[in-house]
């Protein structure tokens, strides 16, 4: 199943806005990390940042049966990872989502994802207040040896694929909707 065709000429880096009641959070540097096929998971990783207290509650895709908010932690000197309820955002810090810490984990991919392609991702936010609000957002997928400024590194593993790392997003800004 072809999840986009690729595009060309694209903005480096992407600023994608999610309401959350009165306040914005920011989603920059977005990013899929592509998998090899029969691969069952991957991770999807960014830079939240929200002017006011707020947690991200909830993550939904249409490649992946499950969606998941995960962070790898150290247990009895023994790296895991594994599902949280939320992430909270500090108002005015950012909170970076990357390969061996907090990140969106989709398991059981419908198929394979593919550098070039586009995820469609959803993110809900809930504030302070209780008030949810979703943003839709576009996600490019990144090579498996994807890292920051071209260079892969490794660690992460775990079902997102091999090697590691973060770097710039490419991709369209989308709009979030209060509930």
């Amino acid at each position: 199943m072809a999840l986009s065709s690729k595009f060309v000429g694209i903005a480096v880096s992407t600023l994608f806005i999610a309401g959350v009641g009165h306040a914005q959070v920011n989603v920059q540097d977005a990013w899929v990390r592509a998998t090899v096929p029969q691969q069952n998971g991957t991770g999807a990783f960014m830079k939240l940042t929200s002017p006011t207290d707020a947690t991200l509650v909830d993550a939904d895709s249409p490649v992946a049966e499950h969606v998941e908010i995960h962070e790898m932690a150290m247990e009895n000197h023994v790296m895991k990872m594994r599902q949280i309820p939320g992430l909270e955002l500090p108002a005015g810090k950012t909170v970076e989502l990357k390969p061996g810490g907090y990140h969106i984990m989709m398991m059981n991919l419908h198929g394979q994802v593919k550098e070039g392609d586009q995820v469609p991702l959803t993110l809900t936010f809930e504030g302070s207040d209780g008030k949810r609000s979703t943003t839709e957002l576009k996600v490019p997928v990144r090579p498996l040896a994807s890292g920051a400024h071209g260079q892969g590194h490794s660690g992460h593993g775990a079902g997102h694929g091999s090697g590691g790392g973060h770097g710039p997003a490419d991709g369209h800004a989308a709009h979030g909707k209060a509930h």
